[in-house]
């Protein structure tokens, strides 16, 4: 299936690992020119030596998009010296897991700056490019596939519609990413811009170690349990893998999905399904 992204300039941030790193290489596989964003130049380095492995060419932007204007700095420059933005893939940032015991104030701060505001920050700087092509096209009103100006998805979390235990703050942070999508997808949709949000269940990546070792302290059992218990707890019985998410993601960015807009969609393997 061709998903008519070949050429297209692809922003992600947090892509030099787990979720974005995945993503890069669905688009790079689509011949996508992908410029990925984090805040270590080493894990740029890492995984443009990845995929130059696999024959793939890679742009990478070292930044810390907790600041607007490092986000902003960062939009310039891709567009500046890459061309404009055509989709943004949000992937940077994660809340520190904590039991609901020991969240205080700095833990609430904490989430949102981890979580919301990179992705918000990074957000604001393309919308603004992509409206403002938009009204130069003189396109206000409803659009083809064709006419789209760009794409932006947002790959939150399911915590984001129910919390767990030990991440009741960062769950936060993504209940009100999932609203700020749906807000943003519905505003933005009749200038050719549309947004969704994808909600990865427990996937292979870093962050189950950090999930995995807080369950075991609060439930008084060895980590080997708890990654068994939570395996079990999921109707396919296994944890999803980066490309299983990626794939979504793709989907989501292409013309292929030209009608979905403010879209929240579970990759869970069942997990937590909702009606």
């Amino acid at each position: 299936m061709d998903l008519g992204l070949k050429g297209k300039v692809v922003l992600i941030t947090g892509g030099s690992k787990g979720l974005g790193l995945a993503s890069a290489r669905g688009f790079l596989q689509e011949a996508a020119r992908v410029v990925i964003v984090s805040r270590n130049p080493a894990n740029i380095a890492e995984a443009r030596d990845t995929l130059a492995k696999e024959g793939h060419e890679l742009l990478g932007e070292a930044a810390d998009l907790g600041s607007s204007v490092a986000a902003e700095y960062v939009v310039s420059k891709v567009e500046r010296e890459i061309g404009p933005i055509d989709v943004l893939v949000n992937s940077a940032g994660a809340a520190k897991r904590r039991p609901a015991d020991e969240l205080d104030a700095a833990s609430w701060k904490a989430a949102m700056d981890a979580k919301f505001f990179p992705y918000v920050y990074a957000q604001d700087a393309v919308l603004r490019r992509m409206r403002a092509r938009a009204i130069k096209r003189g396109q206000t009103g409803a659009a083809s596939p064709e006419q789209e100006i760009g794409a932006i998805v947002n790959i939150v979390g399911i915590g984001g519609r129910i919390p767990t235990e030990s991440h009741i703050a960062g769950s936060s942070a993504n209940a009100a990413l999932l609203l700020s999508t749906i807000g943003l997808a519905q505003h933005f949709a009749h200038y050719g811009i549309r947004i969704n949000a994808v909600n990865p269940g427990q996937i292979l990546t870093g962050r189950i170690d950090q999930a995995v070792e807080i369950d075991a302290r609060r439930l008084g059992l060895d980590k080997a349990a708890v990654l068994e218990r939570a395996q079990n707890a999921t109707p396919l019985r296994r944890f999803g893998r980066p490309e299983e998410v990626a794939d979504i993601v793709v989907f989501l960015a292409s013309r292929r999905a030209s009608y979905m807009v403010g879209s929240l969609v579970s990759v869970d393997g069942g997990q937590k399904v909702a009606i």
